[in-house]
Parts: C-alpha cells; sequence; structure tokens
C-alpha cells in the first residue's frame, strides 16, 4: 500500500457553507471530482463546479425531510472499501460504487440549537445522522481517506492542497481521523448531556 494517495473524489456534505470556497477552488484547479447532496450541491454549482448529485449515484432522492441522504451503501461503500483488498475493489465494481478519497463534514449545530432555546423537537431534527456516519466511515478507513470532519480542519487541507496538490500521505490523514474521532466524541457528549437533562 502506497503512504501518498490522490484525491479523485471528494463528497461534500456540509451544514456551514463559508470557508469552502477556496478548497473548492483548489479541488477543481487539481481535477477532483466533487459529489454532493441538497444545499451544498446548489452552493459549489453556484460558484461555477460541476457537483454531481448523491442521488444520481445512489439513484434515490433525498427522503423523510432530508433525514436520509448519504445513507446508502454506493456512497458507504465507496468511502469504507479498502483499496489494496482484492474482494473490496471486486465488488467496487459489481456494485457500481465509486471510490470516495475525501470527506468533508460539518455537522447540524446541535450545541448551538440547545443553547438558543430551541423546542424539543427542533433540537432532535439537529442530531447529525449522516454527517457522523461519514466522519466515522472516513476514519476508519484513513489508510485511503481524508476526513476533514469540521469546519475547523478547513484551513489545514486548504494549506495540504495548496502545499502537495490532490494528495496526501498517511500521517496527515491519520491525524485528521484523529480530529475526527475527537468530533464525533464531542458531539455525541454534547448530545448524551442533553438527554441526560
Amino acid at each position: 500500500m502506497a503512504c501518498t494517495k490522490k484525491i479523485k473524489t471528494a463528497l461534500i456534505s456540509v451544514y456551514h457553507k463559508d470557508g469552502l470556497e477556496d478548497i473548492l477552488a483548489r479541488l477543481s484547479k487539481e481535477g477532483v471530482k466533487l459529489l454532493s447532496t441538497g444545499g451544498t450541491q446548489k452552493f459549489i454549482e453556484s460558484l461555477g463546479y460541476d457537483c454531481e448529485k448523491v442521488e444520481d449515484v445512489t439513484t434515490y432522492p433525498s427522503i423523510l425531510g432530508g433525514r436520509v441522504k448519504t445513507l446508502h451503501p454506493k456512497i458507504f461503500g465507496g468511502i469504507l472499501a479498502r483499496r489494496d483488498n482484492a474482494d473490496d475493489q471486486k465488488q467496487m465494481e459489481q456494485y457500481d460504487i465509486p471510490a470516495i478519497d475525501l470527506v468533508i463534514v460539518d455537522l447540524y449545530p446541535f450545541e448551538q440549537t440547545v443553547a438558543s432555546g430551541a423546542s424539543e423537537q427542533e433540537i432532535i431534527e439537529k442530531i447529525d445522522i449522516g454527517g457522523i456516519s461519514l466522519i466515522r466511515a472516513g476514519a476508519k478507513n484513513f489508510k485511503d481517506v481524508v476526513i476533514i470532519p469540521s469546519k475547523a480542519e478547513y484551513p489545514v487541507l486548504l494549506e495540504l492542497l495548496k502545499k502537495n496538490g490532490a494528495q496526501t500521505d498517511i500521517e496527515d490523514r491519520k491525524l485528521f481521523a484523529e480530529r475526527a474521532f475527537g468530533v464525533s466524541s464531542h458531539y455525541d457528549t454534547a448530545i448524551h448531556e442533553w438527554f441526560a437533562k
């Protein structure tokens, strides 16, 4: 397994869109294919970049009021598939699963929603399911995938793209994975604390 990996396809699913502009410009310059959902996809296209809809890959629309968008084997298979595993590669080909090399997520603002004094129903709708699952999947497969788990990591990714183009080393990917599990842990702790009250 090569330690340096090229980013060919990026999945972007973010709540806050600000701060993405420079990253998108870099990814576009490097010829990285963009894949996204809903508002993020519209935002990317509004900046003039081509962006494939997740629903065109999965052949399913966003359903249940947006609760289910990215939760699909073609998306999670593309993130979790081991690039050096012949069986994984065979199944990707068999089921027409695209490899996803970079995942950029910015979760629903759960803590801010609680702090705003929102209703219980509004707070529950801000419990991110797809985003947290994407973070965990990308972090688990850090040998092959770059996971950007929050807006706080955008500047780090941008510097890497400026320095190395659309490729990363195993050390970079492992560091992002560590930070990703930190984001996941903090998010789940905040949800747990709210329920415990």
